[in-house]
């Protein structure tokens, strides 16, 4: 087995654009309108914002299908395809999903001067606070069932000045107004978009948007459903590769920059490419000093806690894991990585079956992310007994793979250190005297030998948590997690779609190790001080949440109906969406 010494997430390949970039010219004249209007938008009043986020709404929902349609073709996807529903969901859904917490939020702040918080605020015994923020309304208890929600908040803040640390950039003295780069990730069409209305609706900033070059088909379309903000000149889009991001993050009137991408792209920006800003990186002399922010990459670990697990509970979390994977051909940074489980569990083997059962039953996907291809050979030429699953005679498809048994005290393990960012996970056992003793090795074990500190998700059957020392462990392992997003028996990436909560890294990375990042994005709430997200969520859910493999049949006509009931919520909608859910 060959050695790692590449951690972090790739360094992906430039990709090609049917756009032509943008050209020095354009780009200055776009800046120069953000920079006569940023103060504009700074002052602009909160029944005005109101105004645009229900033009917003109206304008995205007009094109949402041809929204779908764009990506389906990119990514090589029919529209009958078992896995058409993951554009509906995270590229149209969650964006309309999205802009109805803001509009909400910001009718509370027009009110109160913050946005309310549904659910409630209750401090733990070591004082920290955590806020309940899903369901966000009542009709998230009907199409989300079971499925709760909290943030954890940073240690100081309480509950009674949590409020005074909500939409920060609304309170008094206003801030001053700024240009943000935004530079746009290439995998979920719906990341660009709600990127920039953080940008703009939380940080108060005017956004100049760089579209990625490999989605950035979808940037006329944003154009489009954008332009409430764009006729505004509150926003403009750029389009081209890493030469006119590298001379827009230079450029000097752009104030900040975001990224959601490769820990290598933040380096890029910050430091400079190649050997000399790997030597500026070492010796703490950044190129680009202005504040960069990031949603980066992960090796997203899912902790299996050993339990008296049945027939029914395995399959069913066959599935639940290797939906994780599959979501998007792999090209997720939620997506699961490494599988921990205790090596003394009699059904380990068992779970293993079932998630090749799972695998070998599900067709392949276009690897259309750049570089897929070489990457996953990096992780199969390290682990030759890599499993490959699912059949197809399309040389563009990469098959769904399992390394299991990866020796957990190898460290420096390729798939420890390094984001596979394609179709492929491992597995790993940890040696432990009890289950107690596993879940504290396991936290331990995420925490500090996997690569990043974006999102986990745990699965605990509920008759463990019947044993109050397994429950208290499971209650400390929640808390000691250092991850941004922590899903117990439910996918922590669902905390990316669900909007109130934050999505982005454990706070505490700096620019010079920054790991998954160093910022939160969506967060509808607007915390400025929040820790992490933490989702909850049945052992085994009724109906079967609809993103698992197993309802791929029904999921695009589900999450269809689920984009059209954001573009005018009523419970009249509800009962046809229930019973799409539970019969297809």
């Amino acid at each position: 087995m060959t050695i790692n010494t590449q951690h972090g997430s790739p360094s992906f390949p430039t990709a090609t654009s049917a756009l032509a970039p943008s050209n020095r010219e354009d780009m200055e004249r776009a800046i120069g309108v953000l920079v006569e209007q940023k103060d504009n938008w700074v002052q602009t009043p909160v029944a005005e914002r109101i105004s645009i986020v229900d033009r917003l709404i109206a304008d995205f929902s007009a094109l949402a299908s041809r929204w779908v349609a764009a990506s389906l073709q990119a990514k090589g996807l029919e529209e009958d395809s078992p896995y058409a529903g993951e554009e509906w969901v995270a590229g149209t859904w969650a964006l309309l999903h999205s802009l109805r917490q803001l509009r909400q939020a910001l009718l509370d702040i027009q009110q109160d001067g913050h946005p309310h918080i549904p659910g409630p605020v209750r401090t733990r015994h070591d004082g920290q606070v955590k806020a309940q923020v899903f369901p966000f309304r009542p009709y998230d208890q009907v199409l989300f069932p079971g499925v709760k929600a909290e943030v954890w908040m940073q240690p100081g803040v309480t509950a009674e000045t949590l409020a005074s640390t909500q939409a920060v950039n609304y309170q008094s003295p206003l801030p001053a107004g700024k240009v943000a780069l935004v530079l746009g990730a290439g995998n979920v069409a719906s990341i660009g978009p709600l990127d920039v209305l953080y940008k703009l609706f939380t940080d108060n900033q005017v956004v100049l948007f760089k579209a990625n070059p490999v989605n950035a088909y979808l940037g006329p379309l944003m154009a489009e459903a954008f332009h409430a903000l764009i006729d505004a000149g509150y926003l403009r889009i750029v389009y081209g590769g890493a030469e006119e991001g590298s001379y827009l993050c230079q450029h000097p009137s752009i104030d900040e920059i975001h990224i959601t991408g490769s820990d290598k792209t933040f380096d890029a920006i910050v430091f400079g490419p190649g050997p000399e800003g790997v030597a500026r990186k070492a010796t703490r002399q950044p190129l680009v000093t202005k504040r960069v922010t990031g949603e980066l990459g992960n090796v997203s670990p899912v902790i299996v806690v050993p339990g008296p697990w049945s027939e029914g509970d395995m399959d069913y979390q066959a599935v639940h894991i290797a939906s994780m994977l599959v979501n998007n051909a792999g090209y997720n940074c939620n997506a699961t990585r490494v599988i921990i489980q205790h090596k003394d569990w009699t059904q380990r083997p068992q779970l293993l079956q079932q998630i090749r059962n799972v695998l070998s039953r599900l067709p392949t996907r276009k690897a259309y992310y750049p570089g897929a291809r070489q990457r996953y050979q990096a992780f199969v030429d390290a682990h030759p007994e890599a499993e490959e699953f699912g059949g197809s005679d399309d040389p563009q498809d990469l098959p769904w793979t399992l390394i299991s048994d990866v020796d957990a005290a190898q460290a420096d393990d390729i798939c420890f250190t390094t984001e596979a960012f394609c179709s492929l996970f491992a597995e790993t056992a940890l040696d432990a005297a009890s289950v107690v003793d596993y879940i504290e090795r396991a936290v331990q074990f995420a925490n500090e030998q996997l690569w990043g500190t974006l999102n986990a998700t745990l699965l605990v059957h509920p008759r463990s948590l019947r044993d109050p020392a397994i429950a208290e462990a499971v209650g400390k392992a929640i808390a000691q997690l250092h991850y941004g997003s922590v899903g117990v028996n439910y996918w922590a990436g669902a905390s990316f779609v669900l909007g109130s909560t934050t999505w982005g890294a454990f706070p505490g990375h700096e620019i010079y190790d920054i790991q998954s990042g160093n910022d939160v994005v969506h967060n509808s709430l607007m915390f400025s001080r929040a820790q992490k997200s933490v989702v909850y969520a049945p052992f085994r859910s009724t109906p079967t949440p609809p993103w698992f493999t197993s309802q791929a049949a029904s999921a695009p006509k589900l999450f269809k109906q689920l984009t059209q009931f954001e573009q005018s919520p009523s419970w009249l909608k509800l009962p046809a969406i229930v019973k799409t859910a539970i019969l297809g």
